[in-house]
């Protein structure tokens, strides 16, 4: 897949609710997913502890009232998008939020992701 291709599928599966299944099919086994300095979930290795965060993070979510994406925005081996959530957690109460998501791609599969948005 080009990273065009990644970026349009990863853009159809985030707004269809289909995280997981974006993770086991585009992630690479080695990616490497980074969040804001500070951040509990800083720096997370391999596509099995990926998941596992995307897991803890939607076993923190108590309701979520809106979710969506921008279309992908790709510049050679790399693309950006922006994702935008309002939603309930059961520690945090009601949130909205936006983050700016990068991701490289390499051989078809993305190998690195980066999360920027606001803490606190």
């Amino acid at each position: 897949m080009t990273t065009q291709e990644v970026a349009n599928q990863l853009v159809k599966l985030c707004r269809e609710g289909k995280n997981d299944q974006a993770i086991d099919e585009l992630y690479a086994d080695n990616v490497v997913s980074r969040e804001p300095k500070g951040s509990p979930m800083e720096l997370t290795e391999g596509k099995a502890a990926v998941k596992d965060k995307t897991l803890r993070w939607e076993e923190s979510v108590q309701e979520i009232h809106s979710a969506t994406c921008s279309e992908p925005l790709v510049a050679d081996n790399h693309f950006s998008i922006v994702m935008y959530i309002d939603a309930t957690y059961k520690e945090h109460g009601r949130i909205k939020m936006s983050e700016i998501a990068v991701y490289e791609v390499k051989d078809g599969k993305i190998v690195a992701d980066e999360f920027f948005y606001r803490m606190g």
